[in-house]
């Protein structure tokens, strides 16, 4: 699920620097083909796919992975769970990321977990995630993020 080129000392040079999710992304034909088999795969007709969104579990704004499959999934553009408000939720925990008040790791947990929790516990303006349902774990990460085992 994770760009193995964005680590948490290469931020600034990857996910922080301007224009680096559209530099890394796949060329939209080829997300859109994704798209339109991933549909298929679930049984949803062609006629509706525009009121889905190609999810990338973990956003590339993130440290996600532009194209693994692993990272790839389907959501509702609309609604509380929608793909709008996850993309709210992504560029507030990016700005926080940058900013050097949420590290990586934390950002990338809170996004994997429960993340409508984040869009609506999760203020603008702060950047504290410590009264979200995000466990820390003993050496520094979050448990259940990417990467984590069970």
């Amino acid at each position: 699920m994770l760009d193995q080129r964005v680590t948490q000392q290469s931020i600034g040079e990857t996910i922080c620097r301007p224009g680096y999710a559209s530099a890394v992304a796949p060329p939209f034909d080829e997300l859109m083909a994704r798209k339109d088999r991933m549909l298929a795969e679930r049984g949803i007709d062609a006629d509706d796919a525009a009121d889905f969104a190609l999810d990338r579990r973990v956003p590339v704004v993130l440290g996600g992975s532009p194209d693994a499959p692993s990272n790839l999934g389907l959501l509702p553009w609309a609604g509380r769970q929608g793909e709008r408000r996850k993309a709210r939720a992504a560029v507030m925990l990016k700005r926080c990321v940058c900013e050097g008040k949420l590290s990586l790791a934390e950002a990338q947990a809170a996004i994997v977990g429960d993340w409508s929790v984040v869009y609506s516990g999760f203020s603008q303006e702060s950047c504290n995630i410590s009264r979200l349902d995000v466990a820390t774990s003993v050496d520094g990460g979050r448990k259940g993020g990417p990467g984590s085992s069970p």
